[in-house]
């Protein structure tokens, strides 16, 4: 995108988030809802389509300038994010990486307008950071695939218009191999959405589970056809690796507020006749919490430079989404810290932003997955022992 164009998008998304989001954000946790309203603008923006190709309706922007528009949208709850993101994320780039030209012009236009929800169905009971232990099955029954079994944790499900469903489609090929992935619109028989789940945190962000009985699909909701038979455990580490640097951007921009609530509490709450933020002790809290903001910054922009260039699309993204969900807990925990007492109040932003920020260290790749990843990919076979 040219520079300008896309300094406008920045300070237009600038504005929506911090003059219309921002002072929603207790209704939205109150409600567990989005406002109508809000989906529609964000619709109108294009944010439904960032990061798909313009071709398809999208804006096409690269990582490193997605990175930029995360740092704004993470300023807020990230249930504004979770709108939108599985669209331009992990579901919309199911079909950017594995698709074929038929689904991809049948199905992004729509993905990227947000007149189509997308769903991204991997993780299940037994299969989380580690999906190649998945058991969700498909089998070809003439020119239908069935497909059975169950998925956990499925973000927009409640809402989805259709689902990109991973499922083990050869039993006896290597667990990284043998799975495929299929598009399942909404309403298919056999597809049943469970209750929405009740979170600790990001609410207005929906998760439910969803179950698979003897659903039938044609031959052509196979993700890349013939060729995308068996291909998609790739497909998923490709969208996922992507995920990632995504998600780090946005515990960045989360960062920056809980060290802007920090600062404003400090520079107005007096206690014994002084303000906090003359105290030593305080004052280390909030240089701890800006230079964690800082350094989170520096290292997803560093990522996103490298997975646009090609360079690295894989220990720079874990060591990112590793970084940026410590980092921005920790920036979470002392902004509580900071506030006392009110920091643990409902209603306070903190205290929401703490709750809603425990999730990143666990969803895109546990903080544990993530060491795993960096330390194998360095070590090689050392790490195999």
């Amino acid at each position: 995108m040219d520079a300008a164009d896309f300094s406008a998008v920045l300070s237009e998304v600038r504005r929506f988030v911090r003059d219309r989001v921002v002072p929603l954000e207790a209704e939205i946790d109150e409600t567990d809802e989005m406002p109508a309203d809000i989906r529609e603008a964000a619709k109108k923006m294009g944010l439904f389509g960032f990061a798909l190709p313009e071709e398809y309706g999208g804006l096409g922007l690269s990582m490193y300038e997605e990175a930029q528009l995360m740092f704004e949208l993470g300023y807020t709850t990230p249930s504004l994010r979770s709108m939108f993101g599985t669209n331009n994320g992990i579901a919309g780039h199911v079909l950017m990486v594995g698709g074929t030209e038929e689904q991809k012009a049948h199905w992004l236009p729509r993905i990227a307008s947000g007149d189509v929800l997308a769903s991204f169905a991997l993780t299940e009971p037994e299969a989380g950071s580690d999906p190649s232990t998945l058991t969700t099955k498909a089998h070809l029954d003439g020119d239908e695939w069935v497909i059975n079994g169950a998925k956990r944790y499925i973000t927009n499900a409640p809402l989805a218009d259709v689902f990109m469903v991973f499922a083990r489609t050869d039993p006896d090929a290597p667990r990284t191999r043998g799975i495929s992935t299929f598009l399942v619109p909404a309403g298919t028989p056999g597809l049943t959405v469970a209750p929405k789940d009740h979170k600790m945190g990001q609410f207005g962000a929906w998760t439910a589970d969803v179950f698979f009985d003897d659903v039938r699909v044609p031959a052509s909701a196979l993700v890349g056809g013939d060729d995308g038979l068996n291909r998609g455990f790739s497909t998923a580490m490709g969208c996922i690796a992507h995920g990632r640097v995504h998600i780090s951007a946005l515990m960045v921009g989360m960062a920056e507020r809980l060290v802007d609530e920090s600062v404003a509490y400090a520079s107005t709450r007096k206690q014994s006749g002084k303000l906090i933020g003359s105290f030593q002790l305080v004052q280390g809290l909030i240089a701890d919490s800006q230079t964690d903001y800082y350094a989170g910054r520096a290292t997803v922009l560093e990522a996103a430079r490298a997975f646009d260039a090609g360079t690295d699309t894989k220990i720079g993204p874990s060591c990112t989404k590793y970084f940026a969900s410590e980092m921005v807990w920790r920036v979470a925990d002392r902004a509580v810290q900071i506030h006392g007492g009110a920091g643990y109040m409902r209603g306070v932003a903190v205290e929401r932003f703490y709750r809603d920020a425990r999730l990143f260290r666990i969803y895109e790749g546990t903080s544990q997955i993530q060491q795993v990843i960096i330390a194998k990919a360095l070590l090689g076979e050392a790490a195999r022992g």
